[in-house]
């Protein structure tokens, strides 16, 4: 593979006015502000792969550079998972080396969550001989395996790159996986298929070193579906599926999203595009953010601070002016779905006369066992394709009529239910502290035991309601657009001993109703006792809603009393 390190000279980027240092390098200066963009400076982290294959897989976890070990291997979806026996209280207090495991995370890049029978397939293959049988569906449409060793890596990367995956800037200050309707080409009501563009742009950009040193990772996502199913409010940039009144249909752009501690929507440009200039546009935004963000503090390094700071109306002019070089088309927002869920769960007739049966695990936790059965069952019963969901669920795609029953049984026997109860459709978890070095809690056996007491509690509970489980305040799971989102944290008990628990946010929402949700430093929850917290608050809903009253709507109306 060639080396990157010094193998671009940057574009010439339009000057910025002089202030205060940012570390944009539009502003002039690349002097690197911190030790993050020190290390990328100092040597491009597309190039740890080589190492990786050369050195480290020889010679074992110990070879590894720091900077390498804990910065550029994230470039290649890889980070060092966190050892065992650490409990939340110490996540802030000990060094990254002492958290560190010598196992690791890997993310595999499935843009648009599209994958084929001998590519899940393959994932199993490397959950079961690599990765102790691990396997998590993420919220960017990814699977994750851990126990990872880096012996193995080139091995486990062979085997992906031979069925067309890669885990090519999986993580790291790139462009991550591109979400993508998983229904996209197939539901009857898409208003346009954005897949060509989203294959363009991961084909001619990802690995690339005009994008491999950005400020912060960058989040997209393409869809044309009337659903809204890619969380657009909450990506750096977002093209979503319009029909202009005059040209038909294309995308509206949406730029600058992101949660995290500092949760931000992304705002609307105002333009519509075609398919055919959704790759321009892209590469004109994420250009704007490798000239203008902000690199001084990673803290505020995320575009949506620049959006923040610049404004809808300023971002369109100078995508325009200095990067695309003409005139964007104004357009219309999307309009907003009679139907508000976005999840694909269930059984649905595909515009060719098949159907796709969509399943839910629990949030996101599979095994490589079960995604051997999955990718049987998908080519026993259609064509073999599956597509993952930004909601940690999967897609059988391509099942004819008569299949469906057979298919939908066999999933279910699996763990993979097509018909499940609101509690198991509506919860997301993150990776939690059993393998993550940022969280405080354990998120996805939470979870699991949330779901299954109220199911047994509540079995006849009918009403949307979504659970959104953090180990830490970083969102990844999107806590603070949930119904009842979880932030983890370490509390005192009563007799003065610390334990597992959670901030409880109420009454967020995406959508028509797009709101941040209500919190109260006050309203906390001890782990154990959330599953009586969440049934208290499902049979106060019921009991006090207004006729089609959503509970996001209605714990954003009642008094904070009511919510304990």
């Amino acid at each position: 593979m060639t080396d990157v390190s010094t193998s671009t000279t940057r574009p010439a980027r339009p000057a910025r006015q002089a202030g205060k240092a940012t570390g944009a390098w539009a502003d002039g200066d690349s002097t690197p502000l911190n030790h993050n963009e020190q290390f990328k400076q100092d040597d491009d982290g597309l190039n740890v792969r080589q190492r990786i294959i050369d050195d480290y897989s020889r010679h074992g976890f110990s070879s590894i550079a720091g900077d390498d070990l804990r910065g550029r291997m994230r470039w290649w979806g890889l980070y060092t998972q966190r050892k065992p026996g650490i409990d939340g209280g110490r996540t802030a207090t000990l060094d990254p080396s002492e958290l560190d495991d010598s196992y690791f995370m890997l993310r595999i890049r499935s843009d648009g969550g599209a994958l084929s029978g001998e590519q899940l397939r393959t994932i199993a293959g490397i959950s079961t001989d690599f990765g102790r049988g691990t396997a998590d569906i993420t919220d960017r449409q990814n699977i994750q395996l851990h126990w990872i060793r880096i012996e193995d890596v080139p091995q486990i990367w062979d085997r992906l790159e031979s069925v067309g995956l890669m885990t090519t800037e999986a993580c790291g200050d790139t462009p991550r996986v591109i979400l993508g309707s998983p229904v996209a080409g197939i539901a009857a009501d898409e208003i346009i298929d954005g897949t060509s563009a989203l294959e363009y742009i991961r084909d001619t950009f990802i690995g690339s070193p005009e994008f491999s040193n950005l400020p912060r990772k960058f989040k997209t996502a393409i869809s044309g579906s009337p659903s809204l199913d890619v969380a657009h409010e909450a990506n750096d940039i977002s093209f979503v599926g319009v029909v202009h009144p005059e040209h038909g249909p294309g995308f509206d752009v949406w730029v600058g999203g992101g949660l995290s501690t500092n949760p931000m929507f992304a705002q609307r440009l105002g333009a519509w595009v075609p398919l055919e200039e959704v790759a321009d546009v892209w590469v004109g935004v994420v250009s704007i953010f490798r000239d203008h963000g902000y690199r001084r503090l990673r803290t505020r390094a995320r575009l949506k601070f620049l959006m923040a700071d610049w404004g809808p109306e300023k971002f369109r002019q100078v995508l325009e002016q200095d990067y695309l070089g003409r005139a964007l088309v104004d357009g219309p927002a999307p309009e907003q779905p009679s139907d508000h869920r976005r999840d694909h769960v269930g059984v649905h007739a595909q515009k060719d006369g098949l159907s796709w049966v969509g399943v839910t695990p629990v949030g996101g936790r599979v095994s490589g066992e079960t995604l051997a059965a999955v990718a049987d069952l998908a080519s026993r019963h259609g064509s073999g394709r599956v597509r993952l969901t930004a909601h940690q669920n999967l897609l059988v795609l391509d099942v004819p009529p008569a299949r469906v029953g057979p298919l939908a049984a066999a999933l279910d026997a699996i763990g993979l239910p097509s018909a499940p109860s609101e509690f198991r459709r509506g919860v997301l978890a993150c990776t939690g502290i059993e393998f993550c070095k940022l969280a405080l809690v354990e998120t996805k056996a939470r979870a699991r035991t949330v779901v299954e007491e109220l199911e047994q509690r509540l079995p006849d509970f009918a009403a949307p309601l979504t659970i959104h489980v953090n180990g830490c305040p970083n969102s990844c799971a999107r806590f603070q657009v949930a119904d009842i989102g979880l932030k983890g944290l370490i509390m005192t008990d009563d007799a003065g001993e610390s334990i597992e628990g959670f901030q409880v946010h109420l009454g967020g929402s995406l959508g028509e109703d797009t709101q941040l949700a209500r919190k109260t430093r006050q309203l906390r929850v001890a782990a154990d006792d959330l599953p009586d917290y969440v049934e208290r608050l499902a049979v106060r809903y019921l009991d006090q809603k207004d006729e089609d009253e959503s509970f996001a709507r209605w714990a954003r109306r009642v008094e904070e009393a009511e919510l304990r």
